[in-house]
């Protein structure tokens, strides 16, 4: 069993109890790829295999998650809402590297600056956050460019050990999971053209950023070659552009 499995496992069976969950497209060759790295007894196999599921409110749901022995766990896990709500992302990056565990999770924002939309969205979550930011300190600092795309309520952490990890940054995911939910429950189908535009810009510009500043690029590109990647990051991981494009 590795470090993340029991995320994946309890956001999938979650996620199957709460939404009427649907397959959604895994473009080929992207659903398992597999690499061996390192030498000698430093030889390791990296397996990266991805998810992907669609629901009634939810345009994409999908996971990548990377097992590369102890010193590499990643779970990238990201919800998509469709464009005729106003929903945000849910967004958690679980990565373990040799150097430790970085830990960020949170329910980014179409628009961070407009109260309404954060008494909405964020101000319901704070609660939750505060209860679990006591255990799980603030990260230090990330780039200033990322601001926009994160609420109030963004858990950043860099737990030392992994017992925190497996006990609190998993209770942190399924409360802010289930919140997430419950949000996905209520939201009401957006019919105003121009908050319909105003969404769809905010989408676009919340996926070009993570596509453009993918920090996995660079890991992704070591183990499988830089044309896999930037396929999997633009036809798989952010597709939107291509699906309004009427492509894969």
């Amino acid at each position: 069993m590795t470090l993340y499995q029991p995320f994946l496992d309890y956001a999938i069976a979650l996620l199957k109890d709460r939404l009427q969950l649907e397959s959604y497209p895994i473009p080929e060759g992207f659903e398992r790829k597999q690499a061996t790295v390192g030498k000698g007894k430093k030889q390791e196999e990296v397996v990266t295999t991805s998810y992907a599921f669609a629901a009634p409110k939810i345009r994409q749901i999908r996971a990548a998650h990377v097992q590369g022995g102890s010193s590499l766990q990643v779970l990238n896990f990201v919800i998509f809402p469709q464009l005729k709500y106003d929903l945000p992302f849910f967004g958690a990056d679980l990565v373990t590297l040799p150097g430790g565990h970085l830990i960020a999770l949170d329910m980014q924002p179409l628009f961070r600056d407009d109260p309404a939309y954060q008494a909405k969205y964020t101000e319901p979550l704070l609660p939750t956050f505060k209860a679990h930011q006591q255990h799980l300190p603030w990260g230090g600092d990330f780039p200033e460019e990322a601001r926009p795309f994160f609420s109030p309520a963004f858990l950043w952490t860099r737990p030392q050990e992994t017992e925190v990890v497996e006990d609190r940054v998993f209770a942190a995911f399924c409360d802010y999971l289930q919140a997430y939910l419950d949000f996905t429950e209520q939201a009401q189908e957006v019919t105003d053209s121009q908050y319909l535009e105003e969404i769809l810009q905010a989408q676009l510009s919340y996926l070009r950023y993570r596509a453009e500043k993918d920090p996995a690029r660079g890991m992704f590109r070591r183990f499988y070659g830089p044309e896999w990647t930037e396929e999997y990051i633009h036809g798989f991981l952010f597709d939107l552009e291509r699906k309004l494009a009427g492509v894969g």
